[in-house]
């Protein structure tokens, strides 16, 4: 029955995810920028408290001199920063943006890091992601043995280390979904059913451009699709999908594609941001239109950043994968389209007949967490999300509860 389901605690679903990284608020968002390039994470944990390895008792750290409670307040990723990035005011001098304090990367009161126990229920972790979460911080249970051990070795602390004597790791719609798979025999027939019938397509909130509009028009979208965790449809006049512009994908480039935001249209930038670099002749209209724009500090934070010209400069990252496993968002390689032909297959697609298990399926492996909802002419129709899905599962809890 998937009832039992609900007598599981949010710490089975935790059992081997590393220890989070911390930032402070006290931090800048080059800190963040450099702990996300040098570490290959994909998001980095912003804290109340700050730690470091060459601090004195680790039991004792503090923010401003006053001992604080060690709470998260936020998350941070690459998107952010390219967004923050692309601010008109920031693209005139992107150096002295990168050394704004990290708390402008996040929002006051969104919700979307919330701190659970390890002993909460996994139907309390889905309400809470139900209601906007996308991520749960949970305490990685330790022995006193191994807290005194760590206190001991001073030397081999670290930013997952925290002043309470606890390191932490956190829950994703990623790992519920993935763990809701693992169990899907226990729902009847809910998952072999057809998508269209479940509720699930949302439908009235796609965000959408078109693909010739400037990508620029599309930034705010990018910001919402961040907090949705959607995605961005590029669109025909015919309202097919041509691709998307995937924060999946940005969060896998370096800060400077800021440039061809500010530049490029929409799908153009969906070549620029794919097949592991930009093509040459987008590179050039890039840095053709930076120096008509007169946007010169961000074509020198380019230069700066990847020490090479701009031409030979490449757009992803090529370090080793994250600790969450996102090695495919990494390297670069997304088997993509070239500068002028796109083809739509690029963007997770299914249909509105597509039974819900697939859907969970391809997202899953796609390691995204969304499928785009396209009919047989390819118009796009609808969007499946994980939290959409969750809220399938948690209407058969209730039946069953």
């Amino acid at each position: 029955m998937a009832v039992t389901l609900l007598a599981n605690e949010v710490l089975d679903l935790c059992l081997g995810k590393p220890a989070l990284r911390s930032l402070s608020v006290t931090d800048t968002v080059a800190d963040a920028l450099c702990v996300l390039k040098r570490l290959g994470d994909s998001y980095v944990s912003v804290w109340s408290c700050h730690h470091s390895s060459e601090s004195g008792d680790p039991t004792n750290r503090s923010v401003g001199g006053a001992a604080v409670d060690c709470r998260c307040v936020g998350k941070v990723c690459m998107v952010d920063i390219i967004c923050f990035i692309c601010q008109p005011e920031n693209l005139l001098a992107p150096a002295q943006a990168l050394q704004s304090p990290i708390s402008v990367l996040i929002p006051k009161s969104s919700g979307l890091v919330r701190h659970l126990e390890p002993s909460a229920r996994l139907l309390d972790a889905i309400d809470l992601m139900l209601e906007g979460t996308q991520n749960l911080v949970i305490p990685i249970p330790e022995s006193k043995f191994r807290k005194n051990k760590l206190l001991e070795e001073k030397s081999s602390l670290d930013s997952t280390f925290h002043n309470n004597c606890r390191r932490y790791c956190w829950l994703t719609q990623e790992d519920v979904i993935r763990f809701l798979l693992n169990s899907i025999a226990l729902f009847s027939s809910t998952h072999s059913e057809p998508i269209n019938s479940l509720g699930v397509i949302d439908a009235e909130n796609l965000l959408t451009v078109n693909y010739d509009d400037p990508a620029s028009s599309a930034l705010s979208l990018i910001k919402e699709s961040l907090i949705h965790q959607s995605s961005v449809a590029i669109v025909n006049p015919d309202g097919q999908l041509i691709g998307e512009i995937s924060p999946f994908h940005l969060n896998s480039c370096e800060e400077t594609v800021a440039a061809a935001i500010a530049t490029l249209s929409a799908g153009d930038l969906m070549a620029y941001i794919d097949c592991g670099g930009p093509p040459e002749d987008l590179v050039q209209l890039v840095k053709e239109r930076l120096e008509e724009e007169n946007l010169t500090g961000v074509l020198e934070l380019m230069e700066e950043e990847s020490g090479l010209s701009l031409t030979s400069w490449s757009s992803f990252t090529s370090t080793s994968s994250d600790e969450d496993g996102l090695s495919s968002g990494k390297n670069g390689k997304h088997g993509g389209y070239s500068a002028r032909v796109v083809r739509r297959s690029e963007a997770t697609v299914c249909y509105p007949w597509s039974s819900l298990v697939a859907v969970m399926i391809q997202a899953l492996s796609h390691r995204v967490s969304y499928v785009w909802v396209v009919e047989e002419d390819g118009s796009l129709s609808g969007i499946v999300t994980f939290s959409g899905m969750l809220k399938v599962f948690r209407e058969h809890f209730k039946v069953m509860a």
